[in-house]
């Protein structure tokens, strides 16, 4: 489960923003998208990660996305870090 996956990173990147910034820095091994986080807001990090060859995983819920990261809030994209 990728939920495990995101607990058990010993870097995570949460965030949209911070994970494009992350994915143009090369710093990135794989990305995991809610699937009930908005379109708009998911769409172009997607993208830029699979042009960049990095996995795009799918959970379902941004609120257990959120708490898997161990923040109160719930996040639409989190990235795992490259050692």
């Amino acid at each position: 489960m990728s939920y495990e996956k995101v607990k058990q990173a010993s870097k995570t990147i949460i965030g949209t923003k911070q994970a494009v910034k992350a994915i143009k820095a090369g710093r990135v091994k794989e990305l995991i998208v809610a699937q009930d986080a908005e379109e708009r807001i998911t769409e172009p990090v997607i993208a830029l990660a699979k042009e960049n060859g990095i996995p795009v995983e799918l959970v379902e819920s941004r609120k257990e996305l959120g708490k898997a990261c161990g923040i109160q809030v719930g996040a639409a994209v989190v990235a795992i870090a490259a050692e």
